[in-house]
């Protein structure tokens, strides 16, 4: 009887010491698999950010799909230009005299190719639309690109986006649930990882200035 109680009380000391430390160690690896997931996505959303934005300077609005983002990077071209400050004497009639006119003249310097601009001898911007996580398939960021009337002007904005659940679609339900309400300075605020907006002009995400540090 007393070594049966005595087992049981060893397996029940085990069984309460693996729950405790598991209480313990859950979040912080949690933790550690989210801000690694989250790095990668935010790197690529960077890349994402760069084209946009690429796109815009020539086009003057941004992609509304990524098959035109990626030909854009592929076939788009940069105009280099100089300007600099210029002046010349004109008649001015109403004074009946010569009079200094200032103005900008613009130089055209030469054409880069996009791709070379931006990401040298790398092809990684054909993978932008896909989400950079092991187990997840054909999973792809959600990409929206409008023109809003702002203050009474026509300005181009574009949002990307991708759902927490799907980067975090094999961790613990209780802490996911958690990470979609965080409310925090230094987290990703909300459901969802965002870069820009399409009521604001923005090319910012929602994410903490940790990780544009890394």
């Amino acid at each position: 009887m007393k070594l049966g109680i005595q087992v049981v009380l060893w397996i029940a000391s085990i069984f309460f010491a693996y729950k405790i430390y598991d209480a313990i160690s859950g979040p912080i690896r949690f933790n550690q698999v989210k801000n690694e997931r989250y790095a990668k996505v935010i790197n690529r959303m960077k890349d994402i950010r760069k084209a946009q934005i690429a796109h815009k300077d020539v086009k003057g609005v941004y992609a509304n799909n990524f098959d035109s983002l990626v030909k854009f990077v592929d076939e788009g071209i940069f105009t280099l230009v100089e300007k600099r400050d210029s002046s010349y004497l004109e008649y001015n009639r109403t004074y009946r005299i010569d009079m200094l006119k200032e103005v900008i003249v613009v130089d055209t310097l030469g054409f880069v190719p996009v791709k070379d601009s931006l990401f040298r001898d790398s092809d990684q911007y054909k993978q932008m639309a896909y989400i950079p996580i092991a187990g997840i398939r054909d999973s792809m960021f959600k990409i929206k690109a409008e023109v809003i009337n702002k203050n009474g002007y026509k300005v181009p904005v574009f949002e990307v986006k991708i759902s927490k659940n799907i980067l975090l679609f094999d961790q613990n339900e209780d802490f996911v649930k958690q990470e979609n309400e965080t409310v925090s300075v230094d987290g990703v605020n909300g459901p969802e990882i965002v870069l820009g907006s399409l009521t604001n002009v923005s090319t910012n995400g929602n994410w903490p200035t940790i990780f544009d540090a890394n």
